[in-house]
């Protein structure tokens, strides 16, 4: 199973861009399914609701959510912590975007992959 980060969303929902086409067809070439944190979600339509009105929400309903839990904040919030003792501010969103992942054993497709380098648990797609 394949968590999109939002980044990765956005161009896939854009039916103008190359690179959203481009990564959904390298998700079908690997045979994956795709899913989003519910954290992802909010940010996809808060984007939507404020700058895109013309889009349907309803769009991404279709995908699989997968809620944050108590166990992927503890998880966050440790890799959160471990990132800063290393020098290096995290955006607290990826933090929990990454401990969905972890938990679940999933891989991460992002475009922003410099938000997830002090993440070592994490597999990247």
């Amino acid at each position: 199973m394949i968590l999109a980060d939002t980044d990765v969303l956005i161009e896939i929902f854009d039916k103008n861009s190359n690179k959203g086409a481009a990564a959904l067809q390298r998700i079908e070439e690997a045979g994956e399914d795709i899913s989003l944190t519910s954290l992802n979600l909010h940010e996809i339509l808060y984007g939507m609701y404020k700058y895109a009105d013309k889009q349907k929400p309803e769009r991404i309903m279709v995908l699989d959510v997968m809620d944050f839990t108590k166990e992927d904040a503890a998880l966050s919030a440790r890799l959160e912590v471990k990132a800063e003792k290393k020098g290096n501010k995290v955006p607290r969103f990826d933090a929990m975007i990454a401990a969905v992942a972890i938990n679940r054993g999933f891989k991460l497709f992002t475009f922003n992959k410099d938000h997830f380098d002090g993440f070592e648990e994490l597999e990247l797609f």
